[in-house]
């Protein structure tokens, strides 16, 4: 398996950092996933050892290829595709915390005001 060619779409398939393998390409094409700090085309080859940098949107991880596969298969077999630096792992855990104990202001509103939350916030910038 390792004298395979396999292109980086699949790959990032194939070990479940995204969903689809056109949510992988468009990761892709917006330059969030690097090797070796260098952006990519989708059709470019991993090999083993390469040093990945990905980011989904919600996480960022810094890994090392250790095998090549283009077939998608369960969790436990993906996770032995790669190796997680030990950087990337302390601050995905932080910002797991962070989260955690400091979430979004944003996420508590749900679209414009009612008659009612207009009136609250008049009261308050009012006074």
């Amino acid at each position: 398996m390792e004298d395979k060619n396999v292109r980086i779409d699949k790959w990032l398939w194939a070990a479940r950092f995204f969903k689809t393998r056109s949510l992988a390409t468009d990761a892709i094409d917006r330059g969030r996933v690097r090797i070796d700090g260098e952006p990519v085309k989708p059709a470019r080859n991993v090999k083993v050892n390469d040093k990945l940098l990905i980011d989904n949107g919600s996480d960022r991880w810094e890994v090392i290829v250790a095998a090549l596969s283009d077939t998608r298969g369960p969790a436990p077999v993906a996770r032995t595709l790669y190796f997680e630096t030990d950087e990337s792992i302390a601050k995905r855990e932080n910002d797991k915390t962070a989260r955690r104990l400091f979430p979004e202001p944003s996420l508590d509103i749900k679209g414009r005001p009612t008659k009612r939350d207009r009136r609250a916030i008049s009261r308050i910038t009012d006074e």
